[in-house]
């Protein structure tokens, strides 16, 4: 595993219907603790009826404030919660970097019974002012997610989003169980 110079200490956030075992979570906690990265992967309560106060009360038991040596990973629903965390932090704060998988701000077409959870999506504009090191990784094809949905969300953040070929929502059902890719985007 190449990573340039890691953060101490990690946090992978997992999304609807999911939990830390799931999908590439163990495996990309492991690639991290071996490169001495402290890496907390929170079990957010009920996953398959998320609610928007307990989750973000858990990343904000977890998480603290952030700082340069943090990074946060976030795989789908998962993303829009970390994204309203950090837009909540009393300034300043600062994250290392940020690594958003199939993300979005918008009401998902696929899963309407995630509605009340997304609404009101997130205002974004000053997260890039506090995050050294941003990315968003989607799929070419997402059942989930539309392609837009991520496409808009990087732009609000003033980045591009990185396509990976093939690999649907990113689930151990689409067969992803490990996203090497996202490695690089990890350290600094």
């Amino acid at each position: 595993m190449t990573i340039r110079s890691a953060p101490a200490r990690a946090f992978i956030i997992h999304g609807y219907s999911a939990t830390p075992a799931d999908h590439w979570f163990r495996w990309l906690e492991e690639e991290l603790e071996s490169a001495d990265i402290k890496t907390v992967v929170p079990a957010f309560p009920n996953p398959d009826a998320p609610d928007r106060q307990q989750w973000l009360d858990v990343l904000a038991a977890e998480v603290g404030i952030p700082d340069h040596n943090t990074v946060l990973i976030a795989h789908s629903l998962g993303c829009l919660t970390a994204l309203r965390y950090l837009a909540g932090l009393p300034v300043p704060w600062n994250l290392g970097s940020l690594v958003l998988v199939s993300g979005f701000l918008d009401s998902l077409p696929a899963l309407p019974d995630l509605d009340v959870y997304v609404a009101g999506g997130c205002d974004v504009s000053a997260i890039d002012d506090n995050v050294e090191r941003m990315t968003v990784i989607r799929s070419d094809q997402d059942p989930y997610v539309p392609t837009g949905h991520t496409n808009r969300l990087a732009e609000r953040l003033g980045v591009t989003a990185h396509v990976i070929d093939g690999a649907g929502h990113f689930l151990a059902s689409d067969g992803v169980d490990t996203l090497p890719e996202i490695l690089p985007f990890v350290g600094r």
